[in-house]
């Protein structure tokens, strides 16, 4: 375990105690609240992901190890234009007579948001996976014509 963890560093110390000591105030709604952000915050440190800019498309490349297709949800917030990418992979069934020697592999929550441009489709949004990777594709909206001046005929009086 990192010793900054362990006590040395009390702000890294505080989200340790707040992510692990699910018993310590399990009623107190403000303490949950700030649980589940901190885990939420920790699910996006922790899921890197690479955006691309095409001419006519947003891409967005995120890497999801273990997660099925059916696993991980894309939505949109179409009132404050966020793409939210989010998944959670569960602990294996631990089998009786087997004992774990090593434990690397991450689980719990993977979460992205993206705060998308203003030219971006959101009804034309794609999500593919394969091999563990996730690529979501958001179209351009073409440019806006740009405004020609309106003539007003001139009438003789």
């Amino acid at each position: 375990m990192d010793l900054r963890v362990m006590g040395f560093d009390p702000l890294l110390n505080t989200f340790y105690h707040i992510l692990d000591d699910d018993d310590h105030s399990a009623n107190d709604d403000k303490s949950n609240q700030a649980r589940s952000y901190v885990r939420d915050a920790k699910a996006m440190a922790s899921t890197p992901a690479d955006v691309k800019e095409y001419p006519n498309s947003y891409v967005f490349v995120l890497d999801m190890p273990g997660l099925k297709s059916g696993d991980i949800k894309v939505q949109v917030d179409e009132k404050n234009n966020v793409l939210v990418v989010c998944g959670e992979r569960q602990r294996e069934e631990v089998k009786e007579g087997v004992k774990y020697v090593k434990l690397e592999r991450r689980i719990g929550k993977f979460m992205r948001k993206f705060v998308l441009p203003e030219n971006a489709d959101l009804e034309t949004i794609k999500a593919v996976c394969q091999d563990g990777v996730l690529t979501v594709t958001v179209e351009k909206l073409p440019p806006p014509e740009p405004k020609k001046p309106k003539i007003i005929q001139v009438q003789i009086a």
